[in-house]
Formats: C-alpha cells, structure tokens, sequence
C-alpha cells in the first residue's frame, strides 16, 4: 500500500457522521485478498489473488504493427555481413541514435502482455508459478508482442564511453561453451515480484541488439556470439510450437567519438570517465537525491547532524568532534568529558561513538544507559558552547565505565592536571561537532532528537516534529526508541540548559542549587521530574501515540510518500502540515468524524490495485495526477 500525502490547508469541519469507526473508501472494497509481500524484495508469497486472468495475452497484432515500431525491423535496408546461418547489419552512429530515439517515443506495451512474464516463471520455481500462472502454462510463454532495442558494450566497461541504456554482454549471454545462449535469468526458487535485476536480461532476448564499441574485432566476434544466441533461443521456441518475432543482431562501425561529437544526447559517460549529464542515470539521480537529503546541517549551535563524511576529506576536517551512531557503538560520555577538560588543541580532532538507534531495546535498557545518553547530551552542549560544568558535576558513577576518546592521530586526550574546582570560569573554544551515521539519518536519529529535546527544552513530541518540519532533516527510528525517549523525556527537560535558566547557562551552570538535577536519587529531582512526567503526558500530542518512530518521506516540498501506518494517523499528517492524501491499494481506517473533518475532495482512494505484481496501476495515473 502507498500513501500520498499532500501539503494543503485542511478543510473546515463538518459535522460528524453517526458511525463510529469509518474508512476513507465510502463504497465496499471490491480489492483482491491483499498479499503480503510489502516493500520487500522476497517473501512467502500469500494467498493467489481471486482476481485471475482466464485468457492468455492478447496477440500481437499483424506484422505491420511491428515494423513501424522499430527503425530496426526490417533490417533488410543495412548492410549485412553473413557466416553460414548467421548474420550480422551495419549501423553508423546516426543510424544507432535515430534507432534509440525512435523507439523511446513508442507506446508500452499492455502490462497484461508482458507480466507476469518480466516477474520470472522458472519451471522448477512451484511457488512463482502457481502464485502468478495458477495452471495455466501459456502465462509462461514469452511475449510475441515485444521489439526493443538493446544497446551492448562489447568489452562490458560501462564507467567509461558508455551509450545510453548499455549493458554488459554478461548480464544477458553465457559464453565459453560451445555455442553462446541466452541466461536463463528466472530464479529457479523463492518468491518475488521485484526481480529487476532479471529485466535488462529479459528484455535483451526480445529486442533487436545493436553491439558497439572502439575494437573492432572485439565488436565482431560478440555480435556473432549474440546472433547465435538468437537463433538458438527462437529454435527453442519454435520446437515448443511458440513462435518469435526474429529479432537481429547490428554492429556499430562508427568509432564512440563520433557520438561524442555528432550525438551527445545518447552519451551517458564520456571517453574520459565522466559522467556527461546528457542522460539520465537513475542510479547515480539516487545518489544525488540521497545527498541533498541527508547532507550535514546544523541542528543547534555547533552540532551538525549528517552522513559519515569521508575519511581525510575536507568536509571531515571543518569538525573539531565526530560522534559515529553505529551498532557496535557504546554510550562514553566520559570520552567527551576527557576532550572538555583537556588542553585546548586546535589541530586535534577527535572521533567519539554512540549506540545506533534501535540498538538500545526498551525492556532491557538500564538506569545506567538513560544517564549515559543524559550526560552524552550535557557534554555536547559544554563543548558545543565553548563552556565547563560545576566542579560538584561529574559523570555519575553508576554511567557506563567511561572510554578514552581518539583524536585523529589514535592519542587519547590528556585530562586537565588543574583541580576541577580550580577551572577557571572563562568561556573556552567553542567545537564543532558533527552527529554522523552512513545515510545521515538512520542511526543517528535517537541521538538527534534526544540532543536536541536537551538543548532546546522542547517536549521530545514537538522536538520530533521541529527536526523534521524546521531543521529539514528527515529522520528514522524504532518504536523501541520511543518508550526509551518517553522514559527519559522529564529528565532531558529537567536537566535542559533552558529549564535551568538562561543566566545559569551562560555561567556553565554555577551555582550547586541548579545541578540537583544530576542525581536523580535526590527527593527534590524526583519530585521535580514526576512533576514534568505528568504534564507531559497530559500535554502528549495525540499523534505520539500512535507514532512508529517514523514519519513519512518527503519526496518533494509538497509531497510525502507514507504507508498504511502513516494514513491511520491523520494527527500525525495534519501535525507535518499534510492536508490531502492519495490512497493506493488499501483503506485506512479513522476515527468517528476525521474524513468529515478532512473533507471528501481531499481523500482521493485507488481501488482494485494490490501490491502483488499483477494489478495495473496504469488505468488510474491520469486521475492521480490530477488529484495531485
């Protein structure tokens, strides 16, 4: 199931209906029986969908359908090279762009004729079969009505003189045998209706291929290998009494720069490596789109949350302090200690660990790991701000046993000599300090919210939220994160500079009346936090709790993509300032009076599509898009 949720003012209320319990889809769900195989690639397969096709796909047409969907068909117009049953058609550059632009500009197929063929239907694969075929064998069958056009670098280095769409000759052919055939690519087990990997090779088997590259011996002797695996793939299909379209094989003659120079629009990498930008490259957009969404900024005064930078880069020596969220990382507040009160260093930088989010788990977590990640967060507001704690204040002797920090050169920081008491109160170098895991926010989101909760005196809630919504960092954790942040949400605002006040901030915290909040065995802190624990659960919003630890993703400024946990939450969506929702696949469920509230033009439902690899969603893009 996806969820789409829009950005827009929500409508006036309405007055409530008189049912108590009511859904987004006013009509009875005419949906098939939902499969669960949700947002992962492989999975037991569920029950086969009721809805099931009783006929094969439709025919292809008359072969003057196909010839005008390709330049390439029929090749008789090329140049053709022979060798006893097999040939090979010439191309130039001019003929293999116009081929390439032609054919992207052609209709799709019906997804009923090709699926769930591209899913993979091994006959030794029961499970796939009887899920998606439910008997029927001509399901099985390749589809006739294909003709594309693949392009094939021969010597398979696609990070340079790459051509729009290449592909490597082994992603699709097996040779060294006697004669070269076509990868049998469909799993032979397992269960999946997200077998990309296995596309770019079916779609090769039912394309004309065009091979090219700068050797031309090399060139040659692939196209051959390919036309070889033509033949023996349509012999195949013709002994099964199955038909293909004949598919042909083309060489390039023209050297890549000519492409270079004549068609740079179908020049993904250059023959220098580089990426030329002509193309679009999806997985290299993913990695853009990944760094504009998690690179660092700074969520507080000097504390930077972002991914891991690399190491030695420049990027990595503008932090004086680097704290790694990871899985093997422990809770070590006395390493920053240590760099707190050491000698100040300016060429210094040090790397400090901290548990990834969802490794510390509700049930088994200590009073000794909520202190630690307390006094984490105090030891990063002194060193962010460039002050030191009271000389009564010292890590709790109960915290986990503190480790030495690691300065950039594997030195651990020497600790002040000067007698805590005898601290001079002067303000000393403010450190910048980077909060970084590998994606920039996974791991690092229970550190990010508990910080920033501590520095802010906001309700965990509304900190939550203020990261996402203000900060613009997008953020993922575990419900387990939750009950621990919820636990420790009174102390984080107890022992919060802005609880303590402004003055006793700017004077690192003097004066002993305003640090009882470190020992939490003291009467004065219990009753004081007991006191914090009851406002904010009265004042908890709503939306908490019911809240997973994640929000939804923001794929654009006014769009956020969800699932059926994020729709069953309409407090949550109007709290990010979501005001419309585009439901695809399954129906959720809201309290008496909240569809009233939203109003029907905001709720838009898609029936009839489950996320089993065999409903279309092509029928309903025009009215999302307008929806949208």
């Amino acid at each position: 199931m996806t969820t789409i949720a829009l950005s827009r003012p929500v409508a006036p209320h309405r007055p409530t209906s008189l049912t108590t319990t009511i859904t987004l889809d006013n009509h009875p769900s005419q949906c098939p029986t939902p499969v669960p195989n949700k947002h992962i690639p492989v999975c037991p397969p569920g029950p086969i969908p009721h809805q099931e096709p009783t006929t094969p796909p439709p025919s292809p047409g008359t072969e003057e359908d196909q010839f005008n969907r390709s330049l390439l068909y029929p090749p008789d117009k090329y140049p053709r090279v022979e060798m006893g049953r097999l040939c090979l058609y010439k191309l130039d550059a001019d003929h293999v762009a116009a081929a390439l632009d032609y054919v992207a500009r052609q209709p799709l197929p019906d997804a009923s004729q090709v699926f769930p063929w591209l899913h993979g239907l091994h006959p030794s694969n029961a499970v796939q079969q009887t899920f998606f075929m439910a008997r029927k064998r001509t399901l099985r069958r390749t589809p006739p009505c294909l003709r594309g056009v693949t392009v094939v670098k021969a010597d398979g280095e696609l990070n340079v003189s790459r051509l729009k769409g290449a592909i490597s000759p082994d992603e699709f052919l097996q040779t060294g045998g006697d004669s070269a055939e076509f990868l049998d690519v469909d799993p032979r087990e397992g269960f999946s209706v997200r077998n990309f990997h296995i596309q770019a090779a079916k779609a090769a088997m039912t394309s004309d291929i065009i091979v090219y590259g700068d050797d031309d011996v090399a060139v040659r002797k692939l196209g051959w290998d390919i036309a070889a695996a033509q033949e023996q793939w349509r012999a195949r299909h013709e002994a099964l009494r199955h038909p293909l379209p004949r598919y042909s094989t083309f060489i390039c003659v023209s050297p890549f720069a000519e492409f270079e120079e004549k068609h740079p629009e179908i020049v993904s990498v250059n023959s220098e490596g580089l990426l030329t930008g002509k193309v679009l490259d999806f997985l290299h957009q993913e990695r853009l789109e990944m760094y504009e969404m998690t690179q660092a900024s700074e969520i507080s005064h000097n504390i930077w949350l972002g991914p891991t930078p690399d190491s030695g880069s420049e990027e990595e020596q503008i932090y004086d302090v680097l704290v790694d969220c990871n899985d093997l990382g422990r809770l070590n507040p006395g390493a920053l200690q240590a760099i707190a009160e050491a000698p100040d260093d300016e060429t210094k930088q040090y790397h400090v660990d901290f548990p990834s989010s969802g490794s510390i788990i509700a049930p088994s977590w200590s009073h000794a790991e909520a202190d630690g990640i307390l006094e984490t967060c105090k030891w990063l507001y002194h060193l962010a701000h460039g002050t030191r704690p009271p000389s009564s204040h010292r890590v709790p002797t109960h915290s986990p046993q503190p480790q030495p920090a690691v300065d950039a050169d594997g030195d651990i920081p020497m600790a002040s000599t000067i007698a805590p008491s005898a601290l001079p109160s002067l303000a000393v170098r403010p450190r910048r300090i980077l909060i970084h895991c590998n994606d920039g926010y996974t791991e690092s989101t229970l550190l990010a919210v508990a910080y920033h909760s501590f520095a802010t005196g906001q309700p965990v809630p509304q900190a939550w939220l203020d990261l996402h919504t203000t900060r613009r960092r997008n953020l993922f954790a575990y419900p387990s994160d939750v009950g621990l942040l919820s636990s420790i949400a009174p102390r984080l605002l107890a022992e919060s500079p802005c609880f303590l006040g402004a003055a006793a901030a700017e004077e690192s915290g003097a004066g002993t009346s305003t640090n009882t909040q470190a020992y939490p065995s003291s009467p004065t802190a219990d009753h004081q936090q007991q006191l914090l624990a009851d406002m904010l659960r009265e004042q908890e919003p709503r939306w908490f709790s019911g809240f997973d630890g994640s929000f939804p993703s923001r794929v654009l400024p006014y769009m956020y993509l969800g699932n059926l946990g994020h729709a069953n939450n309409p407090d949550l969506l109007r709290a990010l300032g979501i005001g419309q929702i585009l439901s695809v696949g399954e129906t959720a469920m809201w309290r008496d009076g909240e569809l009233d509230e939203w109003g029907d033009d905001n709720v838009c439902l898609v029936k009839g599509v489950q996320d089993n690899g065999i409903d279309p969603l092509t029928d309903e893009f025009a009215r999302c898009l307008e929806f949208i």
